[in-house]
């Protein structure tokens, strides 16, 4: 590898003039160029920089390529990934004006590589002598960052697509096994009544009888109380149940089925004044037998409209058979749909969701699969940061004449002084490795502020708040911003 002691090689003029790049300059840029680099090869499958290494205290300078190829890698949690390759008439390192000040990926060679290197020191005086040059730089340098942004606004959209679909399988698994066992149980069940029916169609009950047996039935089928019983309270309903068919000389087999329904003794035992014997029986066995079915099918009724529920709320929150429009947003419908969506993770962990939302809220407009976004990001960190048993709230209310604000809030073991310095940081995340892209939250802000909103944070310990404030009526980019991400 030539050193920048070295004298330039006697070609490095002709080479810098045929250079797709870098030829577009005066032939005085060209040779300044030629006298304060040096040239740098790099054999295929050796890295020239890595990721955290410190500009300045690396041999990484503006990176003209002259022979070969280069790649930048980036790992976001899921395994180094190519984000961006320069070839041959292209150019890379460190740019005029870049505030870069650590390396962010790691970049090596994919084929063996000579580049033409301007060390850093050199760069105030090339911004004097070179204004061409400069220029074609700074563009260049804005068209990197265009990639790299594109790249990591894709990776955190698969991210969060990737936590929204399994937040939905989880939530949805319940419900579906629900249907399925349901489905699997139900015809035994409309079997078992259509043979209870003939039973009791056989032991010809009376007309005083069948309106006795409807009456019993009503009761049995009415909707029981939704408090649930302990297993305790569960278990002196069946001893009590099944001591009255015993004393009545009824079959047991009944039993599990009245167990769930609001029948009481005394309703049994007036019922029973009307029959008794083998019509008792069988009109038991009927009624028990209609309670099943009715039961499993307001078992599968209730899962499915579970399962509409979260798909409804899935598409509410993303917005996704929707154009992205500028319109007005319920925050508190989005906030609730991301805590829906969310909710296995916080029922792992015991934590406690809670929403407050202020009366006659003033309308805020933007698009609201976006800013759904920023809740998803912000109540999953704040689930995430709490522990087992944690709290987390989310506040809805005015601030002001002019503000809208939404407070996530939370009692984990709150921020460090340092994370707090990076907390906006891209690629920043106190999550272990593969577990966060360190994106979220510099997305959270960058969507907030296109809605001409602000995001801000204070944490000690045992609290944790996020405020953001949208404006009243709507702000930021507006309709304008249509189409662009």
């Amino acid at each position: 590898m030539t050193k920048p002691t070295d004298a330039p090689p006697a070609d490095i003029v002709e080479r810098l003039s045929a250079h797709e790049v870098v030829g577009r300059a005066p032939g005085s840029e060209i040779e300044w160029l030629a006298a304060h680099g040096w040239l740098r090869r790099v054999e295929a499958g050796n890295w020239v920089a890595q990721k955290g290494e410190v500009i300045g205290e690396i041999d990484m300078g503006l990176e003209i390529v002259l022979a070969g190829r280069m790649a930048n890698y980036r790992d976001r949690g899921a395994g180094p990934k190519k984000v961006i390759t320069w070839e041959a008439g292209e150019v890379t390192g460190l740019l005029p004006f870049s505030r870069m000040h650590t390396m962010v990926g790691d970049t090596g060679a994919e084929e063996d590589t000579e580049t033409w290197s301007i060390p850093l020191e050199h760069h105030p005086e090339m911004i004097r002598e070179c204004p061409t040059l400069t220029a074609i730089f700074v563009h260049r340098m804005l068209d990197r960052a265009r990639v790299f942004n594109t790249s990591e606004w894709q990776d955190e959209k698969l991210v969060s697509l990737g936590r929204l679909s399994a937040g939905l399988a989880h939530e949805i698994n319940n419900p579906a096994s629900a249907v399925v066992r349901s489905a699997a149980v139900l015809p035994e069940a409309m079997a078992e009544a259509e043979r209870a029916a003939r039973a009791l169609a056989a032991a010809g009950p009376t007309p005083e009888q069948l309106k006795a047996i409807d009456w019993i039935r009503g009761i049995c089928m009415a909707q029981p109380p939704k408090v649930s019983m302990s297993p305790l309270e569960r278990a002196d309903r069946e001893d009590l149940l099944a001591d009255w068919l015993r004393d009545h000389g009824a079959d047991l087999s009944a039993l599990d089925s009245l167990v769930e329904t609001a029948v009481t003794v005394e309703a049994l035992d007036e019922f029973a004044e009307a029959l008794q014997g083998p019509a008792l029986d069988a009109a038991l066995d009927w009624v028990a037998a209609g309670c099943t079915v009715r039961s499993l099918a307001s078992t599968a009724e209730r899962a499915a409209v579970r399962i509409t529920d979260l798909v409804t709320a899935m598409k509410r929150m993303t917005h996704m058979d929707q154009a992205r429009t500028w319109e007005p947003m319920d925050l508190e419908a989005g906030v609730r749909d991301t805590m829906l969506v969310l909710g296995h993770r916080a029922r792992d962990k015991s934590v406690s969701l809670k929403v407050e939302v202020e009366d006659e809220l003033p309308e805020t407009r933007g698009v609201a699969g976006e800013i759904n976004q920023v809740w998803m990001n912000l109540v999953g960190n704040a689930v995430d940061a709490v522990d087992d048993g944690g709290e987390v709230s989310v506040h809805i209310g005015r601030e002001g004449d002019d503000w809208v604000a939404v407070r996530v809030i939370d009692n984990g073991s709150g921020i460090s002084e340092e994370a707090q310095a990076r907390i906006f940081d891209p690629f920043f995340t106190t999550k272990k490795q593969g577990q966060g892209t360190g994106l979220g939250l510099q997305i959270a802000r960058t969507r907030v502020n296109e809605h001409g909103g602000t995001i801000d944070f204070e944490s000690e310990p045992g609290r944790t708040e996020f405020r953001v404030r949208l404006p009243v009526g709507g702000g930021g980019l507006g309709p304008a911003s249509e189409g662009t991400s």
